[in-house]
């Protein structure tokens, strides 16, 4: 349904230069009453996102913490088994200089 407005505003319109003023007026005029409604509707939602946030941060933090506990348990597995060839080698070693040494086996 058409509205009938004056020539002078029909002329206002149609410059989109003048629309967007006009439009932009607008806005700023409703703006302080709207503004109140948003924020007490939106409220509720931003607290629930905010919420999932810190929901999913606690249960990120917990599984790089086991993350880094295993990393931290094979590191000395790892640790562990080189220092037991590294003894190893160093006794055999310690017996290939002492057999030579002595000229037995030991």
């Amino acid at each position: 349904m058409p509205i009938n407005l004056p020539p002078e505003i029909q002329n206002l319109l149609r410059n989109p230069l003048h629309r967007n003023i006009i439009i932009g007026v607008g806005i700023a005029a409703l703006l302080p009453a709207v503004v109140p409604t948003l924020v007490r509707t939106g409220r509720p939602l931003i607290r629930s996102a905010v919420k999932s946030g810190v929901l999913l941060l606690e249960a990120s933090r917990e599984a790089v913490a086991e993350a880094g506990e295993t990393f931290e348990d094979i590191v000395a597995e790892v640790k562990a088994e080189l220092s037991s060839r590294h003894d190893a080698a160093a006794s055999a070693a310690a017996a290939a200089v002492n057999e030579a040494e002595t000229g037995t086996e030991a």
